[in-house]
């Protein structure tokens, strides 16, 4: 019974490392999800034709969203040439920043279902903008005439998953109380946005609600309002030659840190990735290999353990008047080590006198102990 409960508890911990693994490697595939083409596109059409439109004021009465001119005039074209290119530089600056960032979920979902979810949730923006438009004359007698341009309500949806999806990893903390994390810039941008039109609030509340009715799937939205394949396919030909770019190199930072406490953070990152996944090859494995060559040299830090095996020649004791008095205690091979850290070694695949003299030497720090032992 007691071999049966250590079998299974290494087969928990090794699915356990499989899985992390796996999300690792995913995360760190080639191919489509390196690349952001419909994002990278978003950003230099929309911003260059908010360039152009403020170097030619004489034609942006044409990309104004006037909601009266849709309802009054019937101009429903305002839907498409009003919901596009932002006329104020602000907005394009806030809302290019968050499209930058957003371009996580192209890379991860791919360029199809991201511009799937850009399609989906500014169909139903529109509609969720003339509602919250009638609501609010309907509530205070006033009429919205005017809603800012640009393609704002879509990029407000995209909290959603951003909210949902990405996981929060606490970065530094300010005052003590503080926590700033990963995502605080994109919320503190996103907020930046909100604030930069009267009107802006009502934009923001339709992208909110439209992300979170096509997120989850109300009413099977994602199967009415997707981009078709052929249109995929033309883009895939057409569009990414033009605005893809090459995977980067393993030289390259991961992650976008503009500080260096985010770089720093992103580099332990990579690194635990990379101790994740030689733990998961030794737990497979379940074999030592030979010592290697490395900036870290454990053989310094354990004299003990420098020769192991049978054919390890017996240590020469020195003569007392030699030895130079040191205040800490020496490592003898008769020094207590915990059973129970030993049994720990032992259930990871060690033998017992290795696990015996890696904690002697380690002054019973498993966790050290385990760390020489896997890389040796």
């Amino acid at each position: 019974m007691a071999l049966d409960a250590k079998a299974k508890d290494q087969t928990f911990v090794l699915q356990g490392l499989g899985v992390s693994c796996l999300r690792c490697i995913r995360e760190q595939q080639g191919g489509i999800v390196d690349k952001a083409p419909l994002s990278k596109g978003l950003l230099l059409i929309l911003n260059g034709l908010t360039v152009m439109l403020t170097l030619l004021p004489q034609y942006q009465e044409l990309f104004l969203y006037n909601l009266q001119a849709v309802t009054q005039q019937h101009q429903v074209w305002r839907f498409l040439c009003g919901r596009l290119v932002c006329l104020d530089v602000k907005d394009a600056f806030c809302s290019s920043l968050l499209i930058y960032n957003f371009r996580i979920f192209e890379r991860r979902f791919g360029t199809r279902k991201f511009a799937s979810f850009l399609l989906g949730t500014w169909c139903l923006s529109a509609l969720m903008d003339f509602l919250l438009a009638q609501a609010f004359q309907f509530l205070f007698d006033y009429e919205v005439e005017e809603l800012p341009a640009g393609l704002l309500a879509p990029v407000f949806s995209l909290f959603v998953p951003f909210y949902l999806l990405i996981p929060r990893m606490p970065v530094t903390q300010v005052l003590g109380h503080i926590h700033i994390t990963n995502k605080s810039l994109v919320y503190i941008v996103g907020l930046q946005l909100l604030t930069s039109s009267p009107f802006m609030w009502l934009l923001a509340l339709s992208g909110l609600i439209s992300g979170g009715l096509y997120h989850s799937n109300v009413l099977w939205l994602q199967k009415l309002l997707f981009v078709p394949m052929w249109v995929s396919r033309i883009g895939q030909y057409i569009l990414e030659p033009l605005f893809s770019s090459s995977q980067p190199s393993n030289e390259t930072p991961l992650g976008m840190g503009a500080t260096l406490d985010i770089q720093r953070q992103q580099r332990m990152d990579m690194l635990d990735q990379q101790l994740l996944l030689a733990q998961y090859n030794e737990a497979r494995r379940n074999t030592r290999h030979q010592p290697q060559s490395g900036l870290l040299q454990w053989t310094r830090l354990f004299p003990s353990l420098r020769h192991r095996g049978q054919n390890r020649p017996p240590l020469q004791p020195r003569p007392q008047a030699q030895t130079p008095p040191s205040t800490q205690p020496p490592l003898l091979d008769n020094s207590p080590v915990a059973e129970e850290q030993v049994a720990r070694l032992v259930e990871m695949g060690f033998s017992r006198i290795d696990a015996l003299e890696a904690l002697r030497a380690s002054n019973n720090d498993i966790n050290m102990a385990t760390n020489f032992l896997l890389q040796h």
